[in-house]
Parts: structure tokens; sequence; C-alpha cells
């Protein structure tokens, strides 16, 4: 159901791109979005004692600005810094809602996505008075294209898989003069998937300045959930600078399918491999089959593991996350935003859990910090999981 490799590239060395200085610019920026507020870090203690651990604590990102994921927090940062550049005026001087005003016309956003980054900078787009139009992969959820269609972008269904679908965005973005807005990179596209990147540390700042609440103000592991990687080198970038690389083990975890991000820790040189097909997955947003270049290497130097998981495994995490413990309180997370949750029922759930929580260093004085990054954004996908026990454990 699952698999874990120990990172045997470690080297602790941190990020120029990634770090607290940086992340105090993009908090800032994100602090002038009407309805900014930071989303809530819940400790689901009576599930961690279960597990054998001390505390489990999860950032619920259901809740951001009303979108049910936090993806617009790459999306808007990465906005606002192509319309500062093309306005020549620097990011902090930043007006959303008066750039609309400087431009003679509004500028067409492109992007391809499995849902919640094109709704991140569809929503961004509208919000800064610019037009965006999103490509999406075969297979996508209904509720993502209505959703991102709602917010005035146009949506565009490709018959080809992810990567493709990136492939195509890119292409129609060159052909058209628009701005493509990406969150992998590839040489010669690197500065707008950091910018991507850099936005997600706001999620990260506000849950180390919400740890200050709880008695252990240092996580000792932290689990992040890998596509191509971008939001997972971001947040771990960030937390290695402003936390200590040797102070915790970071987890990074992505679906059976698409482990494009497994495969290349496994590959002593380094170098990335990447995954082709379908990548079919009820976990959508991690659902890609290359490695972001930008953030592999703090990846590959702070990671403490790698772990690939099944289907099912993410859909438990969702079942558990909704139905907690008594005393717990419930989360509702989708497919992407539940994977590491499961992943933890998993290992201390296994056969084997007493050799695979040795070599995790997971123990009773352990806590272990999440990110639930969506909430419900397949509404029918969600409900066949909870309700009807879609993928069983």
């Amino acid at each position: 159901m699952f698999s874990i490799g120990n990172n045997k590239l470690f080297s602790g060395n941190i990020s120029p791109l990634f770090n607290k200085e940086t992340a105090r610019e993009v908090r800032n920026l994100h602090r002038k979005i009407d309805g900014y507020k930071p989303t809530p870090l819940i400790s689901l203690e009576h599930l961690a004692k279960k597990l054998g651990l001390k505390d489990i604590l999860v950032k619920d990102e259901s809740s951001r600005f009303g979108l049910n994921a936090f993806k617009v927090l790459g999306g808007s940062y990465a906005l606002a810094k192509l319309l500062a550049e093309k306005l020549d005026i620097n990011v902090e001087q930043f007006d959303l809602k008066g750039i609309q005003s400087l431009l003679k016309e509004p500028v067409v956003f492109t992007t391809a996505t499995a849902g919640n980054h094109g709704t991140g900078v569809a929503w961004a787009a509208r919000e800064m008075g610019q037009k965006a139009v999103v490509f999406m992969p075969k297979g996508a959820a209904s509720s993502s294209v209505e959703r991102i269609k709602a917010l005035g972008a146009e949506c565009i269904i490709t018959d080809v898989n992810y990567d493709d679908t990136v492939r195509l965005a890119s292409q129609t973005a060159l052909k058209n003069g628009w701005l493509l807005v990406q969150d992998t990179a590839w040489d010669g596209y690197e500065t707008i998937p950091t910018w991507i990147s850099q936005g997600y540390m706001t999620m990260a700042d506000e849950a180390v300045e919400q740890l200050s609440e709880f008695s252990d103000s240092i996580p000792t592991h932290v689990m992040l959930q890998a596509g191509v990687g971008a939001m997972a080198g971001g947040v771990l970038g960030y937390l290695v600078d402003a936390l200590g690389v040797q102070n915790f083990k970071a987890i990074v975890s992505e679906p059976v399918t698409a482990d494009c991000v497994y495969q290349s820790a496994q590959d002593k040189s380094g170098k990335l491999v990447a995954v082709d097909g379908d990548l079919n997955s009820i976990m959508a947003g991690l659902a890609c089959g290359e490695v972001n270049p930008v953030t592999w290497p703090i990846l590959k130097d702070c990671a403490f593991a790698f772990a690939k998981v099944e289907d099912s495994i993410a859909a438990t995490g969702m079942r558990i996350l909704g139905n907690p413990l008594k005393g717990d309180r419930a989360i509702t997370s989708g497919a992407s935003g539940a994977i590491n949750l499961g992943l933890l029922y998993a290992i201390a759930n296994s056969p084997d859990k007493e050799n695979l929580k040795r070599a995790l260093g997971l123990t009773e004085e352990s806590v272990v910090l999440i990110f639930s990054t969506e909430g419900d954004t397949d509404s029918d996908l969600y409900r066949k999981v909870v309700w009807e026990g879609l993928y069983p454990y």
C-alpha cells in the first residue's frame, strides 16, 4: 500500500530562494488581499495518542480565501510580481485593486492545472482586474471546471495528461502573447515557478507563528506532499531556515502512480526521473510526472525520507480527518490534502510498524506537522470516499 525510503542524498544545505526574509515580503503582499487571515493549525491530540505519538498538528487550508485550497497563495504572489515588473514598481508598493487603472488593457494569464492552482490563478486574475485562460488535463473534475469558470476564466479541457497539458499551455501562451503562470519549471522557465513556490511560504510562516500556541513549539516531524514538488520545496526551504534542519525530520509523499520525486530520490546521482502515462490518482493535485527543478535541490538536500502511496491511503486519511476521535476537531480534506494523515495511520498500523517507526524516528514524544492543502474541492468524490467507502483501506 505504501513504500518509504530514506533519503541517501541528504546534505542539510539550506536554500537561498526559500527563507524567512523572502517569506516576510510574500506574506506582506498576502495581507493586502481582502479577506486574508491565517488558516487554523489544529491539534489532533487524541488521534496522536492512538497512533503512539505525542501530537499531530494539521494546518487546515480548506478556508483559504473561500477557495477551499492553498494554491491561491502561489498564484496571487506570482501575478503581483509579474504586474509589478510590467509597471516597473516594487511589489511592496503593489495595490491589488488599483492596478487595473495603471494598465491600458488587461493582461491575459494562462496556466495548466489539475484544479487548485488554476482556481488560484483565475481568482487572483479576477481580483486584479485581469484575464485568465486555464488548461486542464483529461479526466478533470467537473466541479473544478465549473469553479474556474465561475471566477470569470476561460477553461479548456485537453485530451492529454497533466505534463502534456503544461506543454500545450506553454505553446499557446507563446503563440498568443499571454503570460504563462506555471507552478513547475524547465530550462529557461524558472523565475515564475520560483515566485509561486515562494508564495506558498505564507502557509508555513503562519504555521510557525501558530506553533507558539502549543507546548512543543518545534515539531519533530513534518510531512509534505509532492506533485511537482513546488509546495513541498517552498515550505521545506522556509522551515529549514526558520526551525533548523537538525530539529525535525521531513517526509515527502506522493501517489504511487506519479512517483517522480520518489524515483528521483532513489537515483544516487540526483538525476531527475520523469514518469509518463495517464498518472491516474484520486490525488489529482499530485498526479504529476515531472519534478520541478527549482524546488528539487531543497527536497534532495533536506528531506529525511520519501514515500509513495496508493489511493486507498489518501482515502483513509480523508475518512479519519472527517470523522475524528472524541475530543479532536473534524477537518474536511480532499485526497491531496489527506495523503499524509493516511500515511501516518498506515505506518502506525503496519505489521512492520516497529521497524518503520524506528527508521523514521517516530516515538511517543513525536509531534508531527501536516499540511491539509485542500478541502472537498471535488465534492462528489469526497462524498463517495467518506460516505460510501470508495477506495477501502
